[in-house]
């Protein structure tokens, strides 16, 4: 009697097996079928923002469901990461972030979330420069005589960012150091706000990404000073880098990508990977990305993974070697 009962439970663990494990690749061929929350950890405005919307709408072409963008912002990002890290490991939650999610473990003594552990990489959307860029009012147009000013007035010049430990903060305290001069920090909830405080002369200078400060550039509110990466950008020509323009070997920029919970089943990452990668190499994506001066990267999950890795280790060495906390 024994050994019948447990040859049906037997029969019946392994029906069950069965039917879970060929459920799967239906359950994957069937993504999505409701929609899909994305979630950026920043205020609108930014460039988070602007790609989950821009990503968003194709994909909620492409797929018939909506992509609602949900902005946490606070926190250098991390309010909005740890509500992605601790989501359903189902493929509905996407986290559209920059590349401070590998500068925070080393600015944070602690982390509600393990960076590596809790997510899961999808694809990296681009690489861009940041704009240094300044308020009108200050009297000069280049590198050269930014510095001057700077070194003749220490802390006296305000600089803008999207709050303590944020990687405009890391890019404007590399700077400062490279170049031996002192500026004050100004933190702001995002990069959004800090680029309005930057328009109405609240502080007189912003590492900003050129996504947001293209337009203002444009129409004369705001004067770009340099380009933080290793070339022009191809929407600003006329702009030298800084390395040009006079801080030899300076080189930093912020890349965006998409996560996902970890956990998320290996046939979900890969239909959301390449629907993202096939949006982002649409000729109408690729031109907006170029236009506000960044480069489409669109990596397999296995590439992005990589470099976050080795952004963690970059990143713990700078925020060491500059001296910056966040908390």
């Amino acid at each position: 009697m024994q050994a019948h009962v447990l040859a049906r439970c037997l029969i019946g663990a392994s029906m069950l097996f069965v039917a879970t494990v060929t459920s799967r690749p239906a359950q994957a061929q069937d993504f999505p079928s409701k929609p899909i929350r994305c979630i950026v950890p920043y205020a609108p405005g930014g460039s988070s923002d602007f790609l989950a919307r821009v990503i968003g709408q194709k994909l909620t072409e492409a797929w018939g469901q909506q992509i609602v963008v949900d902005n946490r912002a606070g926190a250098a990002g991390n309010i909005g990461t740890d509500a992605a890290a601790k989501a359903a490991p189902d493929g509905y939650t996407m986290l559209l972030v920059a590349s401070t999610i590998t500068m925070n473990p080393s600015l944070y003594t602690k982390l509600p979330f393990d960076t590596e552990k809790d997510l899961a990489p999808v694809t990296e959307i681009l690489w861009q420069p940041w704009l240094l860029s300044i308020h009108p009012s200050l009297p000069v147009t280049n590198l050269k005589q930014l510095l001057a000013l700077a070194k003749a007035k220490p802390g006296e010049l305000n600089y803008a960012s999207g709050g303590a430990g944020t990687s405009g903060h890391i890019a404007a305290e590399l700077f400062a150091s490279m170049a031996g001069v002192k500026f004050t920090h100004v933190p702001y909830r995002s990069l959004g706000p800090a680029g309005t405080a930057l328009l109405t002369g609240e502080v007189q200078l912003v590492f900003q990404s050129p996504i947001a400060g293209l337009e203002h550039v444009r129409s004369g509110k705001i004067r770009p000073i340099g380009v933080s990466g290793r070339k022009r950008m191809a929407a600003l020509p006329q702009v030298p880098t800084l390395s040009e323009g006079g801080l030899p070997g300076y080189d930093e920029g912020n890349w965006q990508g998409v996560f996902v919970p970890a956990q998320t089943p290996r046939l979900v990452v890969s239909r959301l990977n390449q629907e993202l990668v096939r949006t982002l190499r649409t000729s109408e994506v690729t031109d907006q990305v170029r236009r506000v001066g960044g480069e489409v990267i669109a990596s397999t999950p296995e590439e992005f993974s990589a470099v976050v890795r080795a952004d963690l280790k970059k990143y713990a060495a700078l925020v060491k070697a500059v001296g910056i906390r966040a908390d």
